[in-house]
């Protein structure tokens, strides 16, 4: 009997190894874009650095591949690439689900919550949720996030509403006040409110509505930008999310009021593709930076994309600043110079021309890629990724009509529906050179798409088999030139 209790802990212990051997190796998993381990997640919460280290808080069920039990997962990384996840930060606890919010340093020790002289909380803001209630309240660490207290005081902000989530907090330097933006979703207003210690809260103001009504408003970010070419000037940046996309507006904040520098009917998106959502900043990063980090999915479709052990991954770090186009203000978006560390070996691929199609001879769903295209007047035409199997991801230009479009109907959309309904989306992409530069990022199921000096941006699921790996340059019968093609492998960041 102990013999057989020994071997069956034997095959149970090396069935674990096993599984735990296999994590990140799973199809779809990206390689370079954050996921948990195992089970689902949404959007990014806390965005911090803290400790040497860059804090990455994140919507999380530690029981289960799809949403509920809503509580923050935490990761931490050096360089914005290669994370650490740790034990589940704030857990859903007697009914009450951990919603979303930010995480900020209190360094001069406001809340009290600091016990030792050389100590400095980190304090998360959170929305507390129950079926019927939406409160803000407040959980500290006082070791470097590893584990945390709720605030016996809480809520510390309560309007009695089934509907006030999502509360984003920084210190304004200039007020010497914590600043905190948080939604009100059904009226499409982000409230602004001041404290002193992040208990105690004032109503400053209400933005909006503004802008797209077509969803609620959630996850509000306010954050100073910089002037792209002008050193030391910053404009004031607004992001909100609504139903499956994003709006952001640009204004000045004089520490009451965000007020939108000539309000547009113009909506201004940071992402014009199928899956980016939440995405809100880093407001002390050490160079002062702001870097943000999206959720990559889509709520019409979220709990049945085809992955497992884990569900829906991060978007790469962008670092934002703003530019001045006409009379508008643009925001401008690139990955982090960082991310080239992880390629491996340029492989170079000749200038074409191509009228119909060019196959390429580099195979793969794990790459950094740019070139420019020099269409012809009506050219439509581009790079199709994931070829294989009659499938592929298609990237057009359409010359005529100016747009940049992604179109991903000949993927594998088996899986549900509502994903084969939303497969197209466009953007309008003047040829301000004569030429479209486009740089790809296709980490296994993530695309993301940046082009016109990082004001057009696209990021998008795709589920292709592995054999499903091949490229071809395409048109539709009038000539494109592609050239300055330049194509990378990419190292994995969990290996």
């Amino acid at each position: 009997m102990r013999k057989s209790i020994f071997i069956m802990f034997l095959f149970l212990a090396g069935k674990n190894v096993a599984q735990e051997q296999s994590l990140f190796k799973e199809t779809y998993r990206p390689q370079y874009h954050f996921s948990p381990a195992k089970n689902w997640t949404n959007d990014p919460n806390g965005l911090v650095y803290y400790g040497g280290v860059y804090h990455l808080f994140f919507q999380h069920n530690p029981f289960g591949n799809e949403w509920g039990h809503m509580s923050w997962g935490h990761a931490t990384s050096k360089d914005l690439m290669h994370w650490k996840e740790l034990p589940v930060a704030i857990a859903e606890e007697n009914g009450v689900a951990i919603f979303s919010g930010s995480a900020v340093v209190d360094k001069n020790n406001s809340t009290g919550f600091s016990t030792q002289p050389d100590q400095q909380s980190l304090v998360a803001i959170y929305t507390a949720h129950t079926e019927k209630l939406q409160t803000q309240a407040l959980a500290f660490s006082n070791d470097k996030g590893l584990t945390w207290k709720k605030y016996k005081g809480n809520p510390v902000l309560d309007l009695h509403k089934k509907d006030f989530r999502d509360p984003n907090v920084f210190w304004y330097e200039a007020g010497k006040k914590w600043v905190m933006a948080v939604s009100q979703p059904i009226e499409h207003q982000i409230s602004f409110y001041s404290s002193n210690n992040l208990k105690e809260w004032k109503l400053l103001s209400n933005f909006g509505p503004a802008g797209d009504l077509s969803g609620v408003w959630e996850c509000p970010d306010l954050m100073q930008v910089p002037i792209e070419g002008e050193p030391g000037k910053t404009k004031w940046v607004l992001f909100t999310s609504q139903n499956s996309t994003m709006q952001y507006f640009v204004g000045e904040f004089d520490g009451t009021k965000f007020i939108e520098d000539k309000p547009q009917t113009k909506i201004h998106k940071q992402d014009y593709g199928t899956d980016y959502y939440a995405a809100v900043t880093y407001h002390n990063s050490p160079d002062k930076q702001p870097i943000s980090i999206g959720w990559v999915n889509n709520w019409e479709y979220a709990n049945t994309i085809p992955t497992k052990p884990w569900k829906s991954a991060m978007s790469l770090p962008r670092k934002l600043s703003v530019k001045k186009r006409g009379d508008d203000w643009v925001l401008i978006q690139h990955p982090l110079s960082t991310l080239e560390e992880l390629r491996l070996k340029k492989e170079a691929i000749s200038n074409n021309s191509v009228s119909k199609e060019y196959d390429l001879f580099q195979k793969g769903n794990c790459f950094e890629m740019s070139f420019d295209m020099i269409p012809a007047k009506n050219a439509v035409g581009g790079i199709k990724i994931a070829v294989g199997n009659g499938h592929y991801f298609e990237i057009g230009y359409d010359a005529a009509r100016e747009k940049l479009f992604i179109d991903r109907s000949n993927t594998n959309h088996s899986f549900n529906s509502k994903y084969a309904s939303i497969n197209r989306k466009e953007a309008d992409l003047k040829m301000y050179t004569g030429m479209i530069r486009l740089h790809i990022y296709f980490d296994e199921s993530i695309v993301e798409i940046y082009t016109a000096d990082g004001t057009v941006v696209f990021t998008s699921q795709v589920f292709p088999d592995k054999s499903e790996n091949g490229m071809q340059f395409y048109s539709n019968g009038s000539e494109i030139r592609y050239e300055n093609v330049r194509y990378w492998k990419m190292k994995s960041t969990w290996f």
